[in-house]
């Protein structure tokens, strides 16, 4: 199953952990096969070093490169072609839309409620974390 997950649901599984790493996990044992964009992993760099995050890693002894690079191995690359206007209130949540597009993605997992509110989306499900490990986790033992 091909999936994106928004920048919230990233930062969550790398600074806290939680159901959001459970994601990871599975992409991991492959379950599930992630993707993103630059323009994704441009956001990701910007929001993971910001004060308050840079000093969460430094807690955890980590690195803000290393936990990009440990993102960007798991993620399959696409550049979308085109960005289609589908938020109404976010239009820098475009993106997650358009990376979804490009790679064919059945799944968007964020925490954000201007794309949740969306589900589904043109046969993409928007799943919050919690529901996403459910669906990949049914889907594949059905």
């Amino acid at each position: 199953m091909q999936a994106v997950l928004d920048t919230n649901i990233v930062v969550s599984a790398l600074l806290w952990g939680g159901t959001p790493l459970k994601l990871f996990e599975l992409a991991t044992e492959g379950k599930l096969s992630l993707y993103t964009s630059p323009t994704l992993l441009a956001e990701l760099r910007d929001v993971i070093n910001r004060d308050h995050l840079v000093s969460r890693l430094i807690q955890q002894q980590k690195d803000v490169e290393d936990a990009i690079r440990l993102y960007e191995d798991l993620c399959i690359p696409v550049t979308p072609l085109s960005t289609p206007r589908v938020v109404p209130n976010d239009i820098d949540d475009d993106q997650v839309i358009a990376c979804a597009l490009a790679a064919g993605a059945q799944l968007i997992v964020s925490g954000d409620s201007d794309l949740l509110v969306l589900h589904p989306w043109k046969g993409i499900h928007i799943l919050n974390a919690a529901e996403a490990v459910k669906f990949v986790v049914n889907a594949k033992t059905e």
